[in-house]
């Protein structure tokens, strides 16, 4: 089984930034635990800060994998385009956000591409994407 892990805007600085929303673990270190956890999983991992480099690798890897699990960061309040996205590919998709986004300011309140997605999982810290990676498993038949 192959799943691809899609991270959006400032996803890459988890670890350093507010680490009393996001924790103190880089998402690379926890990628790596990932990978030890399920070792029967091909994963890839992707990280982009553009909206449009982020509608281009879920085009690629919704129709290369399994399963993609994205964290659209705040293109999930604001992206019809990659809503589009997730809609148009063929595989399952899970949206994934650490912090509980329904605690937050009241924007954050409502994705856009969460209504697309196959399962949204909030607030569960990183062990979303470990949650996410279970749905998977569970849900997609090869």
């Amino acid at each position: 089984m192959k799943i691809t892990i899609i991270n959006g805007p400032n996803l890459n600085l988890v670890g350093q930034r507010e680490p009393e929303i996001y924790g103190k673990k880089t998402f690379v270190q926890y990628f790596q635990k990932l990978i030890a956890v399920h070792p029967d999983v091909e994963f890839v991992y992707e990280q982009s800060n553009s909206e449009g480099e982020l509608i281009n690798l879920l085009q690629k890897y919704g129709f290369e994998c399994d399963g993609v699990v994205i964290n659209p960061g705040g293109y999930s309040h604001t992206s019809v385009a990659l809503a589009d996205c997730i809609a148009a590919v063929p595989c399952v998709v899970a949206e994934v956000h650490i912090s509980n986004i329904h605690a937050r300011e009241s924007f954050r309140n409502h994705t856009i591409t969460g209504a697309k997605a196959d399962v949204v999982i909030t607030g569960a810290g990183l062990a979303g994407y470990d949650l996410a990676i279970q749905f998977l498993l569970g849900r997609v038949v090869k």
